[in-house]
């Protein structure tokens, strides 16, 4: 690849920035009002900036120092251990399946988001109204009109993709513009009219109530808020998936930190605009806190233009996710390190067999819109999807450990070692804090962590493949 066609920093940050800035800006400001007061939010922010920035230097690091090593965090695993060991072999199959998982479930996140902003124009989507009764259960009709419009657009989007994937990359980058462009006219918007209200965010410490009744400090809360904060940052890894693909190496590095602080500031500048314009028991109780935060000033037209362009940004988004996340596991299965089956690619080079596979994963977490109101079902796909990202992020800090205590690539900067130390270590025990803060929701934790688990289920096939690999180098 010429110079000339490799990413300088400018886009390397874009592509950062805008793989983060995604479903999060839309329904994060109400999941975080649920699980802390106003001042456990901003802390939340700040704690998670804080734990993203160095597991964010991490990856920014390996970039310079591993260029070779590009396709994910989950590449790092394998490194742990002597190269084509069955240990070597088996912590990549299992980073790939928790990366390849936290990216299906965090797809399943963007497409009932893009169902929640469409109820601006057909507020039947949330309909109560009861369609079918079964025994104890019964439909709404909300919930099933909910289901039917997700499926559509998983596999809608699905078709889209198996044309091609230069026409789908076109289509999502069309709608990106519009996307950054949305963002920063709702924050205009809410600024220029000064329609902040500081009575909406007092007092900015009041306890949560746990499922027990019981109350909920302002630490307990800024826990409870770390899972959901961290899905914000989800993709803060972009530019290291590019490495190989950067005009200069630094650069990776410097456009992983830029992208988070520009991320963060959206975020946060967001989340507490949004919070002085509706009340914390309206945010709460909002489907779409965005939308509702635009009526409250401009009324219901204002309303529809920004759902009109969060649809436009979440169809893109829903274009560019469902292509990386049936690219995670192929990749990974050219490295041997996933089912081999995951191979199989149509005439126009798609990995079909993946797409597949992963869209019907997928298919089953859209099935929580059947009995959960869209943003029940949208935070229980969160909590999924960021669990799994913890995965590969724990594993790119123990690699940046080893790497320090080894003194690979360090030859030359002695010094540098004690600087990366710290930082992969901090890494480490932030992946590893808001793991435990996970533990919160313990159903939908163990759900998690039982859905990592089955990965090892599936690794027959891929260690069966390595012993006849190594078995054919030896021979020959």
């Amino acid at each position: 690849m010429g110079k000339q066609n490799k990413l300088g920093l400018l886009i390397l940050t874009a592509l950062v920035v805008g793989n983060m800035v995604g479903s999060g800006i839309f329904m994060l400001p109400r999941s975080l009002s649920e699980a802390a007061s106003p001042a456990g939010v901003i802390l939340a922010w700040l704690f998670t900036g804080a734990g993203v920035l160095v597991t964010a230097l991490v990856f920014g690091n390996l970039g310079i120092r591993k260029p070779n090593l590009s396709g994910g965090p989950q590449i790092y695993a394998k490194e742990l251990f002597k190269k084509d060991s069955s240990l070597s072999v088996l912590s990549g199959f299992m980073a790939s399946w928790g990366y390849w998982i936290g990216n299906l479930v965090g797809n399943i996140a963007i497409i009932t988001t893009f169902a929640s902003y469409l109820s601006t124009f057909f507020p039947i989507l949330t309909s109560s109204a009861p369609l079918i009764t079964i025994g104890s259960f019964t439909l709404k009709v909300g919930n099933a009109l909910t289901f039917t419009i997700c499926t559509a657009l998983l596999w809608g989007t699905h078709l889209i993709i198996l044309r091609g994937l230069e026409n789908a990359g076109k289509l999502n980058f069309a709608v990106t513009a519009s996307k950054i462009a949305g963002f920063f006219i709702f924050i205009f918007i809410i600024v220029a009219l000064f329609a902040f209200e500081t009575s909406n965010i007092l007092p900015m410490v009041e306890p949560r109530l746990d499922e027990g009744g019981q109350a909920i400090g302002l630490v307990g809360q800024v826990s409870n808020a770390a899972v959901a904060t961290l899905w914000a940052f989800i993709g803060v890894e972009s530019a290291v998936v590019f490495a190989s693909r950067a005009k200069r190496q630094v650069d990776v590095k410097r456009a992983t930190i830029l992208g988070l602080f520009i991320a963060l500031a959206i975020y946060i500048g967001v989340s507490t605009l949004v919070m002085g314009v509706l009340s914390q028991g309206a945010l709460i109780a909002s489907e779409k806190p965005l939308i509702d935060a635009i009526v409250s000033i401009l009324g219901p037209n204002a309303g529809k233009v920004l759902a009109g362009i969060g649809l436009i940004s979440l169809f893109g988004s829903t274009i560019g996710w469902v292509m990386l996340s049936a690219e995670v596991p192929y990749q990974a299965a050219k490295q041997g390190l996933f089912l081999p089956s995951f191979l199989k690619e149509n005439k126009k080079n798609i990995p079909v067999f993946s797409m597949i596979i992963t869209n019907s994963l997928g298919q089953l977490f859209i099935f929580s819109t059947i009995s959960n109101s869209i943003s029940a079902a949208f935070d229980f796909v969160i909590y999924i999807a960021t669990l799994s990202y913890l995965v590969p992020y724990l594993i790119a800090s123990a690699f940046q450990l080893k790497l320090v205590f080894t003194g690979e690539t360090y030859a030359k900067q002695p010094k540098q070692k004690i600087a990366d130390g710290i930082i992969g270590t901090l890494a480490t025990i932030y992946s590893i804090w808001v793991i435990y803060a996970g533990t919160a929701d313990i159903k939908t934790f163990l759900f998690g962590v039982a859905l990592l688990a089955s990965g090892i289920f599936f690794y027959g096939p891929v260690a069966k493949q390595h012993k006849k690999r190594s078995h054919t180098k030896k021979a020959a």
